[in-house]
């Protein structure tokens, strides 16, 4: 078989199985083998690109990031639809619908809370899709929807020009696990599926679209050629023939059936993979919809029906505790279980310590509970009417319940965060960020790996990491003899990274890199700056009264103690020598903006530090050079607005030559 037949047979088969695992979830190909062919179609393809098919599964991950998304006029307007939100406005749709039409016939279907795109085909090839916009222009997000395995990239049999609506959604699984990974890495979380499916579909970077895992369902023929159908429902048909995942519809001949269909819809939401935010009703027959027509804004032929956010009362019987990776405290109340959108809630979120204080919510109250965004339940508001007497207002704890060490507001915010450098809640992120690039700087000992090693109780804290051995490293699943020698190697080599890159790993509150540059400076040694009192540290460049409040807290808990009596003991180098050899930039202040091709800002920032700078994060009139890259934002405006002197990335090198 030559390569070119290899090719087909292998695109054909990865395709099929897709479709069946994303589409019909009935996967048939064990992973192994998937993977195996996969790898071997990625090597014939590097072999003789000139025969990369255009549905080839490869092409679904390898799109260049873009600089902006360039406007697409749609063929069809999207349009939006009329929203009802009782069963007597949609019974008035019915009879608005009956005196223009004979007899109607209907199709409801479940509302996805989602991103409307518009895909388009040319001889079964997709080749662009557009989300909806104002339903007249939309953005070109072709390469980001690419990456998406539910939608089909080649269609069999397909007429010669196709545009299929479509709705890009996020499913509740992808959803909650995205939201612990960006909780793991102290990033903002989304608020709903609906916003997550948003922001990534918008992703200039169709890579960072790929890891999010979207899906896009069908529900609508906007145009298309040589085909004629009489209703709505055979478009759907037809389309779940040509592989689309396609919207659940069911089809009635009256409002009143429709009524009982929303309902159940509403109270099997929680049955769905995907997020609603409603039911959409829908006049089946085509030549009906033509004569009903649009009005300015939606169809006269379709509404919405959007259903009531539900409210329930419950009792508050405790409030617990949970610690974060990050260390935040959340409270959570213990409810009595209520029925709320199709599931049993036992308890809601109470997000902070201002949000108990500002509804006044106490352990017996009587609360208001819904679920908001029909996924994460909430108290709204105390019925103070039904308070027991001996109810008595929440007080915050001030050591955290998983470590026993002392907890501190985040400056400026409303989260309060453990302060243990041991603490067994943020082991996973203690570990982690001692090993990053902005810590020790231990190249291997990424998430995956640490994971791997407190899974199987190899190490519980930053200081255990320097009495790991080799033969104990190699046995775990995914390492081996080399893997094992090269992370030895790199923690071997990161005891002599002296005072700075340390205190830059510990965690501690407010110490970023500039911080422990100061306070290296500063003190010398760990051993000064233990003894260092906060008048001391307040004296310090960079350093407030707050930080310094902080550091200080952080020096005499137990924990950090602990931690660093290991480190100790382990050699770890705790002192600060600086090199005064060349100082050209002393006294001078950068700012970096835009995107550097030769540098990270983190590596031309040490450069500048390292020849006496400082490297600021934002413009202001102490600022000696502005470093520009491509795609400067606002701080380059700023630097030219105040007569700052702007520089490219060539001038820097040759300034720092």
């Amino acid at each position: 078989m030559d390569a070119k037949e290899r090719i087909s047979t292998l695109v054909r088969l990865l395709n099929e199985a897709g479709y069946k695992y994303y589409v019909l979830d009935a996967p048939d190909m064990p992973d192994y083998e998937y993977d195996r062919l996969y790898r071997e179609l990625e090597e014939l393809e590097a072999a003789h690109p000139e025969l990369v098919a255009p549905d080839s599964p490869t092409r679904r991950v390898g799109g260049k990031p873009v600089d902006a998304f360039a406007p697409v006029t749609h063929e069809v307007p999207l349009e939006s639809l009329q929203d009802v939100f009782s069963f007597g406005e949609l019974a008035a749709f019915g009879e608005r619908t009956a005196q223009s039409v004979e007899k109607p016939a209907y199709d409801v279907e479940p509302k996805i809370d989602g991103l409307s795109v518009a895909l388009r085909y040319e001889n079964g090839i997709f080749v662009q899709g557009a989300t909806r916009g104002n339903g007249t222009v939309g953005e070109d997000v072709t390469e980001n929807l690419r990456t998406i395995r539910s939608l089909p990239m080649k269609l069999m049999n397909a007429p010669e020009h196709l545009v299929v609506r479509g709705e890009v959604y996020m499913s509740k699984k992808v959803f909650r696990a995205l939201n612990e990974e960006l909780e793991k890495d102290e990033k903002k979380t989304f608020a709903n599926p609906r916003n997550a499916a948003a922001g990534s579909l918008r992703q200039k970077d169709p890579r960072i679209a790929a890891e999010r895992r979207l899906d896009v369902i069908c529900f609508n023929i906007q145009s298309v050629t040589g085909m004629s159908f009489e209703k709505h429902s055979e478009t759907l048909e037809y389309l779940k023939s040509l592989h689309f995942m396609t919207v659940p519809h069911y089809e009635f001949s009256t409002i009143e059936e429709c009524c009982g269909k929303i309902s159940q819809i509403g109270d099997d939401r929680d049955r769905f993979d995907f997020d609603i935010d409603g039911a959409v009703i829908k006049v089946d027959s085509l030549e009906q919809r033509r004569l009903l027509g649009s009005t300015a804004k939606a169809p006269r032929w379709a509404v919405a029906f959007k259903y009531p956010p539900e409210k329930k009362e419950s009792v508050v019987r405790d409030i617990v505790i949970q610690v974060g990776r990050t260390g935040v405290l959340t409270p959570r109340a213990v409810l009595d279980p209520v029925r709320l959108a199709g599931t049993t809630v036992t308890s809601a979120t109470l997000h902070n310590q201002d949000f108990i204080a500002q509804r006044d919510i106490r352990i017996g109250d009587t609360v208001l509970v819904q679920k908001a965004g029909e996924i994460i339940p909430e108290i709204l508001s105390v019925n103070t009417d039904k308070r027991p007497d001996w109810a008595v207002p929440y007080v915050f704890p001030e050591v955290c319940p998983e470590c026993g060490a002392p907890v501190l507001r985040d400056e400026g915010g409303a989260a309060i965060r453990c302060q243990g450098a041991e603490c067994p809640a943020q082991r996973l992120r203690h570990i982690v960020h001692f090993a990053s690039r902005e810590g020790m700087d231990i190249e291997g000992l990424g998430v995956a790996v640490a994971q791997l090693l407190i899974d199987n109780d190899l190490i519980r804290s930053p200081g255990d990491i320097y009495s790991l051995r080799a033969e104990d490293i190699e046995l775990l699943p995914g390492m081996g003899r080399k893997s094992a020698e090269n992370l030895i190697k790199a923690i071997d080599g990161s005891r002599s990274n002296g005072l700075v890159k340390l205190l830059g790993s510990l965690g501690i509150p407010q110490v970023g890199g500039a911080a422990a540059k100061a306070l290296s400076r500063r003190f010398g040694s760990m051993e000064a700056l233990e003894s260092a009192a906060v008048e001391d540290l307040t004296d310090t460049e960079d350093i407030g009264p707050i930080t310094a409040r902080n550091i200080r807290a952080w020096l005499d808990s137990d924990q950090s103690k602990h931690l660093l009596g290991l480190l100790r003991s382990a050699g770890v180098d705790m002192t600060y020598t600086e090199d005064l050899s060349d100082r050209r930039f002393a006294g001078m202040t950068f700012v970096l903006t835009g995107a550097l091709t030769k540098y990270t800002r983190d590596e031309a920032g040490a450069i500048i530090e390292r020849l006496g700078g400082r490297s600021a994060s934002s413009v202001s009139k102490k600022t000696t050079y502005v470093l520009a890259g491509e795609n400067a934002g606002s701080k380059l405006d700023k630097a030219q607005a105040l007569g700052i002197p702007v520089i490219t990335e060539e001038e820097f090198e040759s300034m720092i030559k």
